[in-house]
């Protein structure tokens, strides 16, 4: 079982939630899968315990993806901790196949995750899951700037409000709003902001692309792990296809 490979241009490949066709999403394995490959950049998502710690898990809530199910934000970083991932192995047989227990299946926290992708050189993808506080926006800022390696991760994020006090803290910084569906009002808020656009990959057009890219806005789409449709996307010119499994 491996990756698949796509005739893919100058579009950039991200791994979603690391390589999770091959591994447990947003785990250790998945992070250093896609640090052995060819990725550009590494997805994942940030949340903050209820004692201020940053995690890196897509749910609210544990039990999809672990062995108990507890609410991520309203436990401490240490409940979380204990909280082990189940060794899952999307492809196999068609259906989700749990495998034998894994030590190394913990529930990352924000500093393993943007180490493994300093050690093997590659863009940090960072969703912020759910509108951060202000404060927490600067602590993970901060966080991330005490790792140094700030340069090198692009944030995103569903909450507008997030993307907008970010970019208040850095100007320069590669920001990209995360949405459905595209609108006149969206390609707006884009340029008000300075923000790029991270799209769902049925809701483009080459059209669409073309619009983007006129107002010199970069288009990443997620989330593709289907070859002809990626290449289609490749044909387009987007700039990014994040993928469980393609690369």
């Amino acid at each position: 079982m491996d990756t698949i490979k796509i005739n893919r241009g100058n579009t950039r490949m991200i791994a979603h939630r690391g390589v999770s066709g091959l591994e447990t999403e947003n785990s250790i394995p998945a992070f250093v899968a896609a640090g052995n490959r060819s990725y550009y950049g590494v997805e994942t998502d940030a949340h903050v315990t209820r004692d201020g710690k940053f995690v890196v898990i897509h749910d609210d809530d544990t039990g999809r993806v672990a062995k108990e199910d507890i609410h991520v934000e309203s436990s401490d970083y240490e409940r979380v901790r204990r909280t082990m991932l189940k060794d899952i192995c999307p492809e196999a047989a068609g259906d989700s196949v749990t495998l034998e227990d894994r030590q190394d299946l913990v529930i990352p926290n924000l500093k393993e995750y943007i180490t493994i992708c300093r050690k093997y050189g590659k863009v940090c993808i960072l969703e912020l899951k759910n509108e951060f506080s202000s404060k927490d926006i600067r602590r993970i800022v901060e966080e991330i700037r005490e790792l140094g390696y700030l340069e090198q991760v692009t944030f995103i994020s569903f909450a507008l409000n997030n993307m907008i006090r970010l970019r208040e803290l850095l100007p320069e910084q590669q920001l990209y709003y995360l949405t459905g569906e595209y609108s006149q009002e969206i390609l707006e808020a884009l340029k008000q902001y300075g923000l790029n656009l991270d799209i769902y990959y049925r809701a483009l057009t080459k059209e669409i692309v073309e619009e983007l890219h006129g107002e010199g806005i970069l288009v990443n789409c997620w989330t593709c792990d289907d070859r002809k449709e990626a290449e289609r996307l490749v044909s387009w010119g987007v700039d990014f296809i994040t993928s469980n499994r393609l690369e």
